[in-house]
């Protein structure tokens, strides 16, 4: 284990976070908020620790596949605590827990909260609450491979342990690149839906903190009642439309970028997330329509939740814990399946869905014809053994800690349905479930364990469980 540049790397994090510690203090200063010192005070001491941390290079700066998953791991713990600090000093959330269940909640983008009263913080911490789903959004350490060369190609490794879905390939030969194109693709989006919706009469304040969420499908609202406050067609099409922009594969946008237009039309898993998307809206449509005024309003509402939760975004226009059986189940059918690889979604993703419901007909293919030979194939290309094996085993550990993580939360004594559908909603970095942890509810009704419970589900949904499972694997630790 090469100590060194996992501390090095974490010292970055702070100097990072140190940095976007900034803007709610700027937004403190505008509107004359004196719980923005706190950011002040907070930046100043990541700022002090990331200096000590990183003003000396290690003399090895190459790591492998244990430093980079112990490094991202260990760095969204980093950032996590002490992105809580400034909610937890300011006393605008006065309980330790709940400020680090709030803050693990924006940087992994879930946008779960404790809050039962969201417009009683100050601007600046709501700044900072909606900012952190933006830094989430794209990941911190992909954010730092663009600004910092590090050794070789092993910094694919640490790519490998912050990007979501089942593999990561390389847009262009360089990592560095490759975040670079990341990024200005994040901005440029984001940017464009904060016009789009100051030109809908959204306030520059609402339309940042708005956006940010988005992008990060992370979904935490500056109002009470969500996105449901904005009475506005126009509005919260707008935020629909992007939410189902951040939940593809950003490969697909570089493809525009690159004049590869067929090869982006053509791709097979963002191909299944439209269809999804699609059929979701259309039955859901028809089951709830008769609730709705017309059959526009209904699909409108329909359009923006499934968005919503497909993309593991979690803002809300309606209280759906108040709809039809039918369209409830087909929302918790896509809190699991979640958004495209690659994006800025959470869920067990769609490629892998796509990937083993062939896995599945090409079984039932060879007990028809034990002779016949086929290749599984996604996007035209077969999928190796490996890939096929790494999706066996997360689903297998997915499986594994969310019955334990059901069963730990059931302590608190409440109905299956609250106890089951917050976990699928912590675990799969959505925010609402269902029930007690509904849209129009929060989960400061949960025991501190539970909490802790669904911090560590937050964190490990985020980064594909294995980051955070080989923290506590003793092989990590010893000495080869």
């Amino acid at each position: 284990m090469n100590k060194k540049i996992i501390i090095y790397v974490l010292g970055w994090i702070l100097n990072i976070e140190a940095v976007f510690m900034l803007p709610p203090c700027v937004v403190a200063l505008i509107y004359k908020e004196t719980s923005g010192i706190w950011f002040l005070a907070v930046a100043s001491v990541c700022g002090g620790i990331g200096f000590l941390c990183t003003r000396k290079k290690p003399s090895n700066m190459v790591f492998f596949a244990k430093e980079g998953f112990v490094s991202v791991a260990l760095s969204w713990i980093v950032l996590s605590f002490f992105g809580a600090l400034p909610f937890y000093f300011s006393k605008e959330i006065p309980v330790f827990e709940d400020a680090m269940f709030e803050v693990i909640s924006g940087f992994t983008t879930t946008g779960a909260s404790i809050l039962p009263d969201v417009e009683s913080l100050s601007k600046c911490m709501l700044f900072w609450r909606s900012f952190t789903h933006w830094i989430g959004g794209m990941g911190v350490l992909v954010f730092i491979l663009s600004i910092l060369p590090l050794a070789g190609g092993y910094n694919m490794y640490i790519m490998k342990a912050e990007s979501p879905g089942p593999s990561v390939g390389k847009l262009v030969p360089r990592v560095r690149t490759t975040a670079k194109i990341l990024y200005g693709i994040y901005l440029f989006m984001t940017a464009l839906e904060v016009v789009l919706l100051m030109i809908g009469g959204m306030s520059l304040f609402d339309s940042l903190t708005i956006s940010f969420g988005t992008a990060g499908t992370g979904g935490f609202g500056i109002k009470n009642n969500s996105m449901a406050f904005y009475d506005s067609y126009y509005l919260q099409g707008i935020v629909t439309v992007f939410m189902i922009l951040f939940g593809v594969n950003f490969n697909v946008y570089y493809l525009f970028l690159t004049r590869h237009p067929k090869d982006a039309l053509f791709s097979e898993e963002a191909r299944a997330y439209l269809g999804i998307i699609g059929v979701s809206i259309l039955l859901i449509t028809i089951n709830i329509h008769r609730g709705f005024g017309s059959v526009f309003a209904a699909f409108h509402h329909a359009a923006f939740q499934v968005a919503s939760i497909i993309t593991t975004t979690g803002y809300s226009t309606v209280d759906f814990d108040l709809w039809p059986e039918f369209s409830k189940g087909i929302l918790v059918v896509l809190m699991f399946i979640g958004a495209c690889a690659g994006s800025t979604g959470g869920g067990i993703k769609v490629s892998r869905v796509v990937v083993l419901l062939k896995a599945v007909k090409k079984e039932l293919d060879s007990l028809i014809h034990p002779r016949s030979v086929k290749v599984l194939k996604l996007e035209g290309k077969p999928v190796e053994h490996q890939v096929m094996r790494s999706i066996n085993t997360f689903l297998g550990a997915y499986i594994v800690i969310f019955i334990f993580s059901v069963l730990i939360v059931s302590l608190d004594n409440f109905d299956f349905t609250t106890n089951f559908t917050a976990i699928a909603a912590t675990f799969n970095n959505i925010g609402p479930g269902l029930a007690g942890a509904g849209p129009a509810k929060n989960f400061s009704l949960f025991s501190p364990l539970s909490k802790y419970v669904m911090m560590f589900d937050m964190l490990a949904g985020r980064l594909e469980i294995f980051p955070m499972l080989l923290l506590f694997a003793p092989s990590t630790w010893k000495k080869s």
